[in-house]
């Protein structure tokens, strides 16, 4: 009975938040890591994406117009990370706050001393324990991707959002039991590695903002491994085959084929 009811309730939601053909090839051929999908995985990353509308609450911030375009190109690219996984790995908050551009935030933390310190932080996006999760659509729109190095403003937010399935950040996603341990004896020392490249100066693919702490290395190599999948399975294979696993994908075989 229950079974019964989450099947009409899921139908109901694609009814109501069916993407057009139009819109759909549109957003694809924007993103080209999207256009590597074959036929069937294209049709379940649109599924999720319908579904993805029906359970999140969008908003504009300072005037800022959430379109249909906007929308969907933000669900697409959310929603590939989980096409295995299934979306109830967002379950955990409902408010994304779309601004047009960057944001200045204003920070403070206290030192061990007990003194207070302020700042300024310019934010591209930002996903919080229990939403809402926040994105500069400047940072997030199809020009944002032309950089040389892989950036996917949205794809690192949402890996924050899977990273804190367990708890706080910590680069650690939500784990079959046991596995932990192994996860983290691979994502250290890939870490490590990275952030001596980074100390030596040594050019790196995957973004030197994740020397900053492992669980901002954990979602900028995220973002490499959809953006950039080919490269990052040759400079760090290991790190590649550890987000492989957790994913069930393997976006460089993808490439490979098209």
């Amino acid at each position: 009975m229950i079974a019964r009811w989450r099947a009409w309730q899921e139908a109901r939601a694609l009814r109501r938040h069916a993407i057009p053909d139009g819109l759909w090839l549109l957003t694809l051929a924007r993103y080209p890591f999207l256009s590597t999908l074959d036929d069937a995985e294209q049709a379940e990353l649109r599924r999720l994406c319908a579904l993805f509308l029906s359970a999140k609450e969008f908003h504009g911030a300072g005037g800022f117009v959430v379109s249909d375009e906007v929308a969907v190109a933000i669900a697409a690219q959310a929603c590939l990370p989980i096409l295995r996984l299934g979306l109830e790995a967002y379950a955990g908050f409902v408010g994304i706050v779309v601004h047009a551009g960057e944001v200045l935030a204003r920070r403070e933390f206290m030192d061990e001393d007990g003194v207070v310190h302020r700042y300024e932080e310019v934010l591209a996006g930002e996903a919080m324990e229990g939403g809402p999760l926040m994105l500069a659509w400047s940072e997030s729109s199809p020009d944002a991707q032309a950089g040389e190095l892989p950036y996917n403003v949205v794809i690192h937010e949402f890996a924050h959002v899977l990273d804190m399935q367990n708890g706080a950040a910590d680069g650690v996603p939500a784990l079959a039991a046991g596995e932990r341990e192994a996860w983290l004896d691979v994502l250290e020392s890939e870490w490590q590695a990275f952030c001596d490249a980074v100390d030596a100066g040594v050019e790196t693919l995957i973004d030197p903002y994740g020397a900053e702490a492992i669980e901002e290395f954990f979602a900028v190599a995220v973002e490499a491994f959809f953006v950039a999948p080919l490269a990052l399975s040759l400079e760090q294979p290991a790190l590649y085959q550890l987000l492989r696993g957790y994913f069930h994908q393997d976006p460089a075989a993808r490439l490979a084929r098209c």
